[in-house]
């Protein structure tokens, strides 16, 4: 039973995980690795002395974790410039993933001496990547990335996880099961993809609906009800077969680019939770694991970093993005900056409780590969996309003195319309504008000011306009009087 000398341990590292964050900020440290880092000091080899050596618990928190923090990148991700880059994302979460898998496996069972499906097994728990971590990053040095390269990081991180967690546990079953045919996991894949997709895309809409429907009397009770939501997406999907992870980054997608009520505390009450839950799982893992058990896999380690890093990763893409838009540079970009995260750490926890007879070593390789592809490709991202010339400012989100609840039956929402250079709106007063009756200017950002408007107030080049409007009556302004003259 926790006591109070256990809370206070779990609030103390809650805290310092939050404050070592500052860390990553100032000096682009992925916070992946400071979190892994916290938790392994707290552990038994290290000054914290906290025993914990149960990968069963390890593995429920992490599903747990790992279950809201996709749904949480789900909301997160727009779909307009997803489409974009829509047919690449799909074929580098799956076929790439496969490709990076089978070559890492390889490489594993020549190294290690492993039977195949085992040397298979490990590939395929390495396979999946964190961009997040990227993202965290770049957003500390201030930069973004040009072009496509963002939406698809975005979309591949999210969707690649439920192709390695096929792979792992179709794998362990071919082992536990050698009389099953491997053509078995083709069938297996079908299934989990399109049941998953489908499931997922579907319940994200009736999602969306019971969010706006419900009308619940307590705006806190709203954050409960979606929680509910995601874990029962996950749970009945898996149940019919499909891959309930996959279902759960497209019903938070799915709901992140509609209108709905309580959207803004919701957003924020789910980004919160995310970060909690990275904390929850990288601060368990790295309580999982054994420091010194580590020092005798850091031969093979490395080596078997090095082939995923400068072999498995960049084969995947430049087969995988033949014919794609993308460039040489880019790809040269995207095949370093395939970090891998907590999902490997989780998955490596799958053979432990398989009793897999190689799984104690498939573990501590797999947390020695994570921490080299962290500390390494984690601290060169900033440096090789300035190098390779990709690297945009970022361009901070408005935050607004105001905020809008959409409430049933009224159509209308708030909405950014961004004055070009040469809009015919610039110079003119808003009463000049003969805008719709339904198309309200509720706040005028100018620069680093806002500004309260009245029929008088005289619109300028670069201004943003917060208006109230339905999605109708805005485009109807925006074909109006945003186009150039």
């Amino acid at each position: 039973m926790l006591n109070e000398y256990g809370l206070i341990a779990a609030a103390a590292l809650l805290l310092i995980s939050v404050l070592v964050s500052k860390i990553s900020d100032r000096f682009g440290i992925p916070v992946l690795l400071l979190f892994l880092g916290l938790g392994m000091l707290a552990g038994s080899d290290g000054p914290g002395g906290i025993y914990f050596d149960d990968p069963q618990i390890a593995q429920f928190i992490g599903m747990i974790a790992l279950v809201l923090i996709l749904f949480a990148g789900g909301l997160d991700t727009e779909i307009k410039p997803v489409r974009a880059v829509l047919k690449e994302g799909i074929l580098l979460s799956t076929l790439g993933v496969l490709m990076t898998s089978l070559i890492t496996g390889w490489v594993c069972m020549v190294l290690l001496d492993l039977p195949p499906l085992v040397g298979l097994l490990m590939g395929a728990i390495v396979s999946s990547t964190d961009a997040a971590a990227v993202f965290a990053v770049l957003r500390s040095r201030g930069i973004s990335l040009k072009g496509n390269l963002k939406p698809l990081l975005e979309f591949e991180s999210g969707s690649n996880d439920p192709m390695a967690i096929f792979l792992t546990v179709g794998l362990i079953q071919l082992i536990q099961i050698p009389e099953r045919s491997p053509f078995y996991l083709i069938g297996l894949f079908l299934l989990q993809m399109l049941m998953g997709g489908f499931l997922g895309v579907l319940m994200g809409w009736l999602t969306v609906w019971i969010i706006n429907h419900i009308r619940l009397g307590y705006e806190g009770l709203y954050p409960v009800l979606t929680l509910a939501l995601v874990f029962l997406i996950f749970g009945i999907t898996t149940i019919l077969g499909g891959s309930g992870f996959l279902a759960v980054y497209l019903a938070g997608m799915v709901l992140g680019n509609r209108e709905f009520i309580h959207r803004r505390s919701l957003l924020r009450f789910h980004d919160g939770l995310a970060w909690l839950m990275q904390i929850a799982m990288f601060l368990t893992l790295g309580l999982l694991v054994f420091p010194s058990r580590l020092v005798p896999v850091v031969g093979s380690g490395l080596l078997i970093a090095a082939a995923l890093m400068l072999l498995a990763r960049p084969l995947s893409i430049f087969l995988t993005l033949i014919g794609s838009p993308f460039n040489f540079r880019e790809k040269l970009f995207l095949s370093w900056v395939g970090l891998r995260g907590a999902v490997p750490i989780i998955l490596a926890t799958f053979p432990l409780l398989a009793q897999i007879p190689q799984a104690d070593l498939i573990f501590n390789i797999v947390f020695f590969v994570v921490l080299t592809s962290v500390l390494l490709q984690g601290t060169t991202v900033a440096p090789l996309a300035h190098w390779l010339k990709l690297d945009a400012p970022v361009m901070p989100k408005r935050t607004y003195p105001i905020e809008y609840t959409p409430v049933g039956g009224f159509k209308s929402e708030l909405k950014e319309l961004a004055v070009p250079p040469d809009s015919p709106m610039a110079g003119k007063a808003i009463v000049e504008l003969n805008l719709p009756e339904d198309f309200l200017v509720v706040l005028i950002a100018r620069q680093n000011e806002f500004l309260m408007p009245g029929g008088g107030t005289i619109i300028e080049a670069g201004d943003t306009l917060l208006a109230l409007a339905d999605t109708q009556t805005f485009e109807q302004v925006c074909r109006q009087w945003c186009a150039p003259t």
